[in-house]
């Protein structure tokens, strides 16, 4: 069996976001979603979550080491002078290597800060992931992988996904290289997890399609995909006007639209049933 979760990443980032996302679940076309609990629309993303009741999509913690501003106020190694984390590269450099005792407290006290503040708006948390993939960093994935066992999340991202056969033309050279970055430590990532009581998907996808994502992808991913459980990754939303403000606006661009239409795209059904593919949440419970 072909079994498909289609996670939206970014929900709460910014309201135009959130207005494409919320679009792809009402569709049927995104059965689950990565919260970014300190970005500009969070409280607006949980409103219109609990405005549609019972939506049978599944919900995760986005964690997010790298851009805006952390939940703890008392962090020094992970921010700068201004108390913003560092940015996306900075902060890469930084959980590349082994933590030390100090930079793990932080770690650790910044994770349960923002796992806390989901539970306060009573979210069911049932997977974690992490923005721009911080979560499997060596200084972080232990301590993501312990967070999500002390708070019964069951399920948490391995973006291991294998390179194309055929590197597409329209793909930029630093996309390549950087999903091949993440599908390494992913992979390294997965070993760990597999002496933990947490799970994973069979397989991932999404690293190779940033950017690019339309109907003929679509069409050329469901016709490969292996047989198991697949997480499939995308990042649909509106683009920002210019009233829009925060961390994460900039990649709120006309690329989240493109990424929407395919979602959206009156063929998605046809294409699951010509291949014989599945579409699920993350499944429920704990071991």
């Amino acid at each position: 069996m072909k079994s498909l979760i289609i996670n939206a990443d970014d929900l709460g980032a910014d309201e135009p976001r959130n207005h494409g996302i919320f679009e792809a679940i009402e569709a049927g076309r995104v059965t689950s979603v990565s919260i970014l609990v300190n970005g500009n629309g969070f409280e607006g993303a949980m409103e219109r979550w609990k405005s549609l009741g019972n939506t049978g999509i599944s919900l995760g913690i986005h964690i997010n080491l790298s851009e805006g501003r952390p939940i703890r106020k008392d962090l020094n190694l992970l921010t700068d002078k201004d108390g913003y984390f560092l940015g996306k590269q900075t902060a890469q450099e930084l959980l590349k290597r082994k933590a030390d005792g100090k930079l793990e407290r932080e770690i650790q006290e910044e994770i349960k800060a923002q796992i806390d503040v989901l539970k306060e708006y009573e979210v069911p948390i049932k997977h974690l992931d992490g923005h721009q993939h911080i979560h499997i960093m060596p200084a972080v994935l232990p301590i993501a992988v312990s967070e999500a066992s002390s708070s019964k999340i069951r399920w948490i991202r391995i973006p291991d996904e294998p390179q194309p056969s055929i590197r597409n033309a329209m793909s930029k050279a630093d996309i390549l290289d950087e999903a091949a970055i993440f599908s390494s430590l992913g992979a390294a990532a997965r070993s760990f997890v597999m002496l933990s009581e947490i799970e994973s998907c069979d397989h991932f996808r999404g690293l190779y399609l940033k950017g690019k994502l339309d109907i003929i992808h679509l069409e050329e991913l469901f016709q490969n995909l292996p047989i198991g459980l697949t997480e499939f990754m995308v990042h649909p939303g509106r683009a920002a006007d210019s009233e829009t403000t925060g961390p994460f606006t900039t990649f709120s661009s006309t690329e989240r639209e493109k990424e929407l239409a395919a979602l959206l795209d009156p063929v998605f059904p046809i294409l699951l049933q010509k291949y014989g593919i599945d579409l699920t949440p993350f499944p429920e419970g704990f071991p």
